[in-house]
């Protein structure tokens, strides 16, 4: 469904809130509840803070595809920022190499039904997560 491919630049903060809101637009354009829409866009308001805050800049990619043999609405967050040299460490709540709470990916994993991370240090980071789209949607 390339058709509802959306890519949203994130340089500043203004920019998380438009990510937030096309993901909340497109989860409701699929049928997704509205306390699913809530969590699909705050995990993707998380994963764009943290590009925002260690990369300084990147995209939030939005679209419907098949995940493990079913339909899914996609979030890819990328950047080519440092990377992140110790994945399963950022994984954990409470870790955090910057200022903040430490909340961002393991907060984001537990609003969506997968999240996976790529990442090369010195070579940025890519975030895919995603959520089931709700069946007869």
């Amino acid at each position: 469904m390339a058709a509802e491919d959306v890519v949203i630049a994130v340089r500043v903060s203004g920019d998380i809130v438009i990510a937030r809101q096309a993901g909340h637009g497109l989860a409701a354009k699929l049928g997704f509840t509205l306390t699913d829409r809530t969590m699909i866009s705050t995990a993707i308001s998380e994963i764009a803070r943290n590009i925002t805050s260690y990369a300084g800049s990147g995209e939030i990619r939005l679209l419907v595809g098949e995940r493990e043999g079913r339909q899914a609405l996609v979030v890819q967050a990328e950047d080519q920022g440092p990377g992140i040299i110790d994945i399963a460490r950022a994984m954990e709540d409470g870790y955090s190499t910057g200022k903040g709470l430490g909340l961002g990916l393991p907060g984001a994993e537990r609003l969506m039904d997968r999240l996976t991370v790529r990442s090369e240090p010195g070579h940025g980071t890519l975030v895919e997560m995603w959520k089931w789209v709700p069946p007869g949607a």
